[in-house]
């Protein structure tokens, strides 16, 4: 039997093509065609021979096709194609990176979440330096059928490689009883939080949290939830949602699938999805939790991002999906705290101080009484401008 895994092709970057067939003679046959075999061939052939003894190949041919690829994509491409030909359990993990083994809190700032299909590692290698709040490794709608398998592989050698620099580290998992798959290959290795798609009912986040807890007895860190609204069952359903488990931090709401569910066309006002977007709003709101908004497609129209942006934060959005990094500074910017409302939260803090320290149990400010919700926001305006340089 013969597997491949991998991409190869005219703008194939930082990535393998592998060939392999499992032989009963002639020994190991290994064909290595990559730009950077002079320097780096002795090196790559180690790690080969490393992966190939651990699963016990003595015979195969193995040819790979190599643009630039670093040890943690070679070893899930030919770990993929192994496992594609040999029933095992067993994984090749490299050491792990130790600035990846952090975790976060459930009240974090996600203002930008930035999507990376999780088969194109050329797109998560430099993802940290652009300093997204979050980075999501997609094993979704951005990876095809027949590469979700080795997707998955290279996703979990992506958690465990390379430094996203603080970021926190998502995975959109895949619907139904492949993503329970998935998590069994990602949960053991420091994700932050997994993306829940199509999300639309209580009994598919119970099934995740279910899941991540027979996978997790020995891990000690917290993984959040974020169930991604994308129909309009979802919708009618979103309150039920945001409450289902006390894992979930944030709601998103994914508007292709939801306009395409509800017959109508996106269009940059968003009036025809108003409605639902304020349905996922209040239901965040009244659990507690964060609402996030679906992505802007259009990545050369830099005034149509901006004011899609003022608009999510004035329905009371807290964030929005990023699907190129020029997006980022744009809606960190237009997120940021005003003048005017900078202003107003410093002077409800100050009041706030004083009343402490005068041991009232009561916050004015002038004539007017601050209730602790209030107090609560203008903290997190403070915090907000700092975190966008306000400040």
């Amino acid at each position: 039997m013969i597997a491949t895994a991998g991409n190869r092709g005219e703008n194939v970057r930082s990535d393998c093509f592998v060939k392999l067939e499992i032989t009963n003679s002639g020994g190991r046959n290994i064909h290595l065609n990559s730009k950077v075999k002079n320097l780096y061939g002795k090196k790559i052939l180690q790690l080969v021979n490393d992966i190939l003894n651990f699963y016990e190949i003595k015979n195969c041919n193995l040819e790979i096709d190599d643009t630039g690829a670093l040890d943690f994509v070679i070893a899930a491409r030919i770990e993929a194609a192994i496992k594609k030909i040999i029933q095992t359990t067993k994984d090749f993990l490299l050491p792990f990176n130790e600035n990846n083994k952090y975790s976060t809190e459930k009240e974090r700032f996600r203002l930008t979440r930035l999507y990376l299909p999780g088969n194109t590692p050329k797109l998560m290698l430099n993802a940290g330096i652009h300093k997204p709040d979050g980075v999501i490794l997609d094993l979704e709608d951005s990876v095809a059928p027949d590469k979700k398998f080795e997707a998955r592989i290279l996703v979990r050698n992506a958690l465990r490689s390379i430094d996203f620099m603080g970021a926190e580290r998502m995975v959109r998992i895949n619907q139904g009883e492949q993503g329970l798959q998935d998590l069994e290959t990602v949960v053991p290795h420091y994700v932050n939080m997994i993306l829940i798609p199509k999300t639309e009912s209580a009994e598919q986040i119970k099934q995740v949290e279910a899941k991540i807890n027979q996978i997790k007895r020995d891990y000690d860190y917290p993984i959040w939830f974020m169930p991604i609204i994308e129909s309009a069952k979802g919708v009618e359903n979103a309150y039920e949602i945001a409450t289902a488990s006390e894992y979930v931090a944030s709601i998103a709401i994914g508007l292709e699938d939801l306009t395409a569910d509800l017959g109508v066309q996106r269009t940059l006002e968003g009036t025809e999805t108003f409605w639902q977007r304020m349905r996922i709003v209040n239901a965040a709101k009244a659990a507690g939790i964060q609402p996030i908004d679906s992505v802007f497609s259009d990545v050369q129209d830099m005034e149509g991002l901006r004011e899609t942006v003022l608009k999510s934060k004035s329905l009371g959005f807290e964030g929005m999906g990023v699907i190129h990094p020029r997006q980022i500074p744009v809606i960190v910017k237009a997120f940021a705290p005003t003048d005017e409302e900078l202003e107003k939260a410093r002077k409800i803090v100050n009041a706030f101080n004083e009343a402490k320290e005068k041991g009232l149990g009561v916050v004015a400010l002038g004539s007017k009484m601050i209730d602790p919700p209030v107090v609560k926001r203008a903290f997190n305006t403070i915090k907000l401008a700092e975190l966008t340089k306000k400040i």
